[in-house]
């Protein structure tokens, strides 16, 4: 003869050890989710509202297989100064020319156009990075 094991009533006599766990596991991964979000937004915030510079390549035109143009606006504090790298590239991403723009106004905001002198024909410019003095 088997043993015939009745299943005891649910909710009866509280919860079963499985289901106190999967109750743990969802709340340590909740803390541990918005411990990271913050984290990852703090570290974002740093960086965006560190920086003293920010600047942008409007636009770049190839303007002879030895210079080509690059258009710059360039947002900082008022007091900041630095400069800026851009650099023209050829058809094989090799790089072709590479400048530094300076920039001592007291202005908040300066619009240049920049000219690079190429080793050969240029088909991109970029903006490598602007970095503030001290």
């Amino acid at each position: 003869m088997t043993a015939v094991r009745e299943a005891l009533p649910d909710g009866r006599y509280g919860r079963s050890g499985d289901e106190r766990a999967d109750r743990r596991l969802k709340t340590v991964g909740s803390v541990l989710g918005v411990l990271f979000l913050a984290v990852i937004g703090w570290f974002g915030y740093d960086y965006v509202a560190g920086q003293d510079i920010s600047a942008e390549l409007i636009k770049s035109d190839v303007v002879s297989d030895d210079r080509a143009e690059a258009h710059l606006e360039v947002r900082k504090e008022r007091d900041a100064d630095g400069y800026c790298t851009v650099r023209a590239l050829s058809e094989d991403g090799g790089e072709v020319a590479r400048k530094d723009f300076r920039f001592d106004g007291r202005s908040e905001r300066i619009d240049r156009v920049v000219t690079l002198r190429t080793t050969s024909r240029a088909t991109a410019v970029e903006l490598m990075a602007c970095t503030a003095d001290g």
